[in-house]
């Protein structure tokens, strides 16, 4: 299971956007959006050392897109990903790290990026059975 099929069920942008947990922030929109964030952050702004602005709010703050053009986007990011790794070595280290904290392998960073996905899906089903009653699986 993905993000991508977790989510894609959405057709109503209201619902995708809709908070289903009040003392939350999340929503499967800004879920969608932050997967996308951390996929560039870890294998482009830290691995490659792309020195564009990042997202300072690590995506979790939406602009007006629509649902289907934040899972594109994440899609398109993911493919960026997998072709960075299959081009490198996984123990080649990583070009940038913020201030104090150690350089880590592109080993390091394929783990904790399957990781930060599963921890988020966990999120993405949640919502989705709060919102409709399905479950992910």
């Amino acid at each position: 299971m993905t993000p991508l099929k977790t989510s894609a069920w959405v057709k109503d942008e209201e619902a995708a956007r809709r908070r289903p947990v009040p003392s939350s922030e999340l929503s499967i929109a800004s879920v969608v959006s932050h997967l996308r964030s951390v996929e560039w952050h870890w294998f482009e702004r830290s691995f490659l050392g792309d020195d564009s602005d990042a997202d300072p709010s690590g995506g979790w703050v939406l602009g007006a897109e629509p649902l289907a053009e934040l899972l594109d986007a994440y899609d398109a990011q993911c493919a960026r990903s997998r072709d960075i790794v299959a081009a490198h070595n996984l123990d080649e280290i990583e070009a940038y790290a913020p201030a104090g904290l150690p350089l880590v392998s592109l080993r390091w960073i394929v783990g904790h990026l399957t990781e930060e996905t599963a921890r988020h899906l966990g999120h993405l089903d949640l919502l989705r059975e709060a919102i409709d009653g399905s479950r992910g699986y």
